[in-house]
């Protein structure tokens, strides 16, 4: 990275020219934040900044500052710490976000920290980044009294305005609706369909496949591309359980139609602003766009005591051989393909009367965890009912949720836990119980026993958002979406036939851009043909009692892996 900045030539006064040189640090921008970032000269006189799409850098600086600038302002667009409702919060406070930022800007980085060019890792200070785990924390601590060092002038600047007026620009037009391949071609197509869209998909191919290269710049070509989304056969689905009957409304609280849903406890105010999604209306055949909402929710952890996982057959094995990315070895006995520069040494030996190695293949192996699961908990009020055994459907689905979530943790995949419901299409709630940045610790247990069931299950908007972040804060090529859930699709104008057809679209539209999903319901008492209607084709099964979870949730994860892309 040094050697690319330090080649960069000095400014020039031509403003195409100017910007064309700063255009060469877009790879690097895109690869630290892990989405698609263009980088722009700033006004005269203005610090580096960025509105979330674009970083601003000083293109009278050296390389190496403008280096160091792009990385500060990159990272925090990765770490979350740019989000609107931390945005509103700095707007017209310019002492607090300078604070803010003194704060965050040494968290993202150390976030980051991995994928940095290495002079830029200087600039972290380890005592002040590890004074916060989240952009809140960071805020909180600016909002305190205690005595925060001025950031470096690397550091930039924060400007909320320009921020927000951004994220309303890019909420007006997602960006997934508009590219080859996303929501545009999925609005024309049926969900049955299968061929494969026009787009960057070779290229992604090419990119994503064992000899594309390993190094720095492979690997920032794969971050920005998305890359490893390879169709795979297998099953559709899979299915082991007893069921009897789907009741009909089963919440605590308001019944269907009566008023609004009742309140959790123990939820902190969601923002005002949030994610829009469409929704498929069966009625009419076609996609109401930018109907619903979705707001990230941080959960209070002091209303609920740690969550004690059940004691049961562990989850390790059964998930041990699951995820893991291939490599390429050289110079083996055998193997899938020719070792080249191997078997010309070899054959100049034997040309010249020497001894030879006959070690002249390359083989493929899984060696290395490559695997983001989020885990997608339904805390609407029907998961209150009775699950036999003395226990609700809600805490079946908790306690399998921390199961999962520990033995994923374990063998080293990235985790994030969330668990939802809505109350009205506007007010869709996902509860962030666990991030794919958070450590598995007392707090997420807290946060999980905290979790109270209440308000309804709008599933499509929720399984769309759920998508939504295991693509874009993931970090891997294989996906996986798991979403624990009884399968009641309710809520104010989405019941019925609408919502059973709206819930398999969008699970459809997610193994379209390759991420797999999984579907699990839980107790005695559900139906699975109710599952069957709602999950549709993606891999979906019933445990009647978590000590079944064991025995079938190999089968059931390398089932929705296998069957992503395959809508």
């Amino acid at each position: 990275m040094t050697t690319l900045s330090a080649a960069i030539e000095p400014a020039s006064p031509d403003p195409a020219r100017r910007r064309g040189k700063l255009g060469r640090f877009r790879l690097l921008a895109s690869g630290i934040a892990g989405r698609s970032l263009d980088v722009m000269p700033a006004a005269p006189g203005e610090h580096p900044w960025t509105d979330g799409m674009t970083i601003f850098l000083d293109d009278g600086a050296s390389a190496p500052g403008q280096v160091a600038a792009l990385a500060v302002q990159a990272s925090l667009i990765a770490a979350g710490s740019l989000e609107p409702g931390v945005a509103r919060r700095l707007a017209g406070r310019p002492a607090l976000t300078r604070r803010y930022l003194a704060v965050e800007g040494h968290r993202a980085l150390a976030a980051s920290e991995d994928v940095l060019p290495r002079p830029v890792r200087s600039l972290i200070e380890r005592h002040i980044a590890a004074r916060a785990d989240s952009p809140a924390a960071s805020l909180a601590l600016a909002l305190g009294r205690e005595p925060v060092v001025e950031p470096p002038a690397s550091f930039g600047a924060i400007r909320p305005r320009r921020l927000l007026a951004s994220t309303d620009r890019r909420q007006a037009v997602p960006a997934e609706w508009a590219g080859p391949g996303r929501w545009r071609d999925i609005v024309r197509r049926e969900p049955d369909e299968d061929a494969e869209t026009d787009g960057p998909g070779d290229v992604a191919a090419f990119f994503s496949s064992p000899g594309a290269g390993r190094g720095a710049l492979a690997w920032l070509l794969r971050r920005v591309l998305r890359l490893g989304r390879e169709p795979a056969g297998g099953p559709l689905g899979a299915a082991t359980s007893v069921t009897t009957r789907l009741a009909p409304w089963r919440g605590s609280g308001a019944t269907p139609g009566t008023g609004a849903a009742p309140t959790l406890a123990g939820m902190a105010a969601p923002e005002r602003r949030g994610r829009t999604y469409p929704e498929w209306d069966v009625n009419r055949g076609r996609y109401r766009l930018n109907w619903c909402t979705v707001n990230e929710v941080d959960p209070r952890p002091e209303n609920g005591a740690a969550l004690l996982v059940p004691d049961g057959p562990t989850l390790l094995r059964p998930l041990a051989r699951l995820g893991l990315g291939l490599g390429r070895f050289h110079r083996r006995l055998q193997g899938d393909d020719v070792d080249i520069d191997a078997a010309v040494e070899a054959r100049v030996d034997a040309l010249a009367g020497a001894l030879h190695d006959h070690a002249v293949y390359v083989e493929t192996l899984r060696r290395r965890r490559d695997l983001a699961v989020l885990l997608l908990l339904d805390i609407s009020g029907s998961s209150a009912e009775s699950a036999g055994e003395g226990k609700t459907v809600h805490e079946q689905q908790r306690a399998a949720a921390a199961m999962l979530a520990l033995a994923l943790h374990a063998l080293g995949d990235r985790v994030a836990l969330y668990g939802f419901y809505s109350q009205g299409r506007s007010a869709v709630h996902l509860v962030r119980v666990k991030s794919f940045n958070d450590g598995l610790d007392t707090l997420v247990m807290r946060r999980l026993g905290g979790l109270v069931p209440g308000g309804y299950t709008r599933l499509g908007a929720a399984i769309r958002h759920g998508a939504f972040m295991v693509e874009d804060r993931g970090g891997t090529s294989r996906r996986l979406l798991v979403v624990l859930s009884d399968g009641l699709a309710y809520d104010h104008g989405y019941e019925g036939r609408y919502g059973e057809a709206d819930s398999p679209r969008a699970l459809a539209e997610t193994r379209r851009r390759g991420t797999g999903c999984l579907c699990l319901g839980f107790g005695a008492g559900a139906d699975l043909t109710g599952l069957r209607r709602v999950f549709g084709t993606a891999a979906h099964a019933n445990v009647a009692r978590l000590d079944q979870l064991a025995g079938v949730i190999g089968p059931l994860f390398r089932s929705a892996l296998e069957a992503r892309r395959m809508a």
